[in-house]
């Protein structure tokens, strides 16, 4: 999918899930604490990369950082960073025998959850990565990428867990654009 088509069809989404929860029952307060509607988690990441970064990457491991705000019951925003490092890999193409680098991602993002039932998510995120390095050339400045992450999701209101399973696109760098299947377990404050 084209990152155009992507971002127009995540960017549909998060309009028709607020116009959704805008139209329900306004009594909700938030989800855990009706005093309280900011939540912050931690949490450590597993990924296989997608795309172009998997020849040179075969996993990755990162941890994050989010702090949530509840609008509703149903509803929350989200404010996530944190460090990915995408481990290098030795790889054969043609005669040539590649040795990679290990390579440092630092994600900004923002994005919205939706309940679907109680314990239940769908989410999306958008936001830019700043590389460490530059892949294609190491003389060169780091890379910056467009993020766009959909994703679904486990968080019950009286555990202090959130596991999320996300597909996170990378694109608009000089390098081409790759992606993540990623898992997060976080333990939410």
């Amino acid at each position: 999918m084209k990152p155009q088509k992507f971002f127009y069809l995540t960017f549909t989404t998060v309009i028709a899930v607020v116009l959704y929860t805008k139209t329900g029952k306004a009594q909700s307060t938030t989800r855990n604490n009706p005093q309280n509607p900011w939540h912050f988690d931690v949490g450590v990441e597993t990924a296989a990369p997608t795309g172009d970064i998997s020849y040179s990457s075969h996993f990755a491991l990162g941890g994050s950082a989010r702090l949530q705000y509840d609008l509703s019951d149903r509803v929350a925003l989200t404010l996530t960073s944190g460090y990915t490092n995408y481990f290098g890999r030795k790889y054969t193409a043609g005669p040539f025998l590649y040795d990679t680098k290990s390579y440092g991602l630092i994600p900004v993002k923002a994005g919205i959850k939706f309940f679907i039932i109680p314990q239940f998510y769908v989410s999306g995120e958008a936001g830019i990565g700043f590389g460490t390095r530059n892949i294609i050339n190491p003389d060169g400045p780091a890379n910056k990428w467009l993020i766009l992450s959909p994703g679904i999701g486990y968080a019950p209101k009286k555990s202090g867990i959130d596991i999320g399973l996300r597909y996170e696109n990378y694109s608009g760098s000089e390098a081409s654009s790759f992606g993540i299947v990623a898992l997060r377990i976080a333990y939410k404050f």
